[in-house]
């Protein structure tokens, strides 16, 4: 009985002995062809503009590999990371194809998948980014302007006021120092940036201006500078004699 089982297991296990070899060497011998954008746009299903990278991955004994657009050689690594850089807006818009060819150290080439991608241009992938990140946008500035106006409807201007010197928290967004009033306050995590600061709004005048984040000792000096003020102006309810005037006067502008 034994003599009919063990030469059919031996038969079997030997020929997966001798496939494991090839089956590990061919494993060793792929060229595998990765891609990044580096700056631009890609769709994910192909489209892409702006400048990229194709980097490649092989053998252990790689030594040199060339890369392809449409089969035509468009620059070459000898050292690895194998990669190249490129930019669409160099080459004619449409369909072309991305491939690579390495060189080991014995002298054997291997070849890489080759890959489709779609060279649109600067407006189309502008256009179609847009299409994506611009409801995003819409949807941050529409919550950053209903974080001021409803506090301005309700208000009906100015903010609370706070007395002179009063001891205050910057909280997360940090603190910075109105243009107009000289007076530190927290600034809004919301405010919408404008490329030089923030957009926001001063809660002691009330007033708009572009800001940027104070460090720690400047607030303390803006501190300092109320207190100042507040020895030198007599204060009513937080409000300066200046700031009570202002507002009579703002009022009488509604009574007969």
């Amino acid at each position: 009985m034994s003599k009919l089982i063990f030469p059919p297991f031996r038969f079997i296990l030997s020929l997966l002995l001798l496939s494991l070899p090839f089956t590990v060497y061919a494993q060793a011998d792929e060229l595998t062809l990765n891609f990044s954008r580096d700056f631009g746009y890609s769709s994910g299903t192909g489209d892409i503009q702006g400048t990229f990278s194709m980097k490649v991955t092989g053998p252990a004994d790689l030594e040199r590999v060339v890369f392809l657009i449409d089969g035509q050689s468009i620059g070459e690594d000898s050292e690895a990371p194998f990669r190249i850089q490129f930019n669409t807006d160099s080459f004619e818009l449409g369909q072309h194809t991305l491939s690579a060819i390495g060189y080991t150290t014995a002298g054997k080439e291997l070849k890489s998948k080759e890959y489709q991608r779609k060279f649109i241009s600067a407006n189309e992938g502008w256009q179609s980014a847009m299409k994506i990140v611009g409801p995003i946008l819409l949807l941050v500035f529409g919550i950053s302007a209903l974080s001021f106006i409803f506090p301005l409807i309700l208000k009906g201007g100015k903010g609370n006021t706070i007395p002179l010197g009063s001891p205050r928290n910057y909280g997360f967004a940090g603190g910075t120092i109105c243009p107009k009033c000289r007076r530190p306050f927290a600034m809004h995590w919301l405010s919408p940036n404008v490329l030089i600061g923030k957009l926001d709004r001063c809660p002691h005048c009330g007033k708009w201006s572009v800001v940027t984040r104070a460090s720690l000792s400047a607030l303390k000096s803006a501190e300092a500078a109320e207190l100042e003020q507040a020895a030198e102006t007599p204060q009513v309810l937080g409000e300066t004699e200046e700031e009570k005037l202002n507002k009579e006067l703002d009022d009488s502008r509604f009574q007969s």
